[in-house]
């Protein structure tokens, strides 16, 4: 994979929780600068600020919606139950990259731009979330 150095794209991240989870969650930068077709690396950081062990799960999108298909995630805590005992606190790496293809898609020309969004909902015990675009 060969980077596009001439194609500079700045990658904001967002956190939400949804109202069934007690948790503290953010993301601990708030942008970086990524060019096609290099990996880069982001953190979150996920409390559990109760005094009970909580299993949380998330989901995630990608603003544009266009550009998600040349989001590529190699490492992710999405759709894996992440279980915090009380007061405990984490980090959550997310390992990504741009595919090198999307600075070669017309509709991409002026997207300089991309927003990853995480929402993190409490987990039910044997409660499976839906994949996207899967029934």
């Amino acid at each position: 994979m060969e980077p596009v150095r001439d194609r500079r794209i700045r990658v904001t991240f967002n956190a939400d929780t949804h109202a069934s989870i007690q948790w503290n969650f953010k993301p601990q930068q708030s942008e970086i600068w990524v060019v096609p077709g290099e990996t880069a690396l982001a953190f979150y950081k996920a409390k559990n600020p109760t005094d009970k062990p909580i299993i949380g799960i998330s989901t995630y999108n990608v603003v544009p919606f266009e550009a998600g298909q040349y989001f590529n995630k190699i490492q992710c805590f999405c759709f894996e139950e992440q279980r915090l005992n009380p007061q405990e606190e984490v980090d959550m790496p997310v390992f990504f990259y741009i595919d090198p293809e999307f600075a070669e898609d017309p509709k991409m020309a002026k997207v300089d731009l991309i927003t990853l969004s995480y929402t993190f909902f409490e987990a039910k015990e044997g409660q499976k979330l839906p994949l996207p675009g899967y029934q």
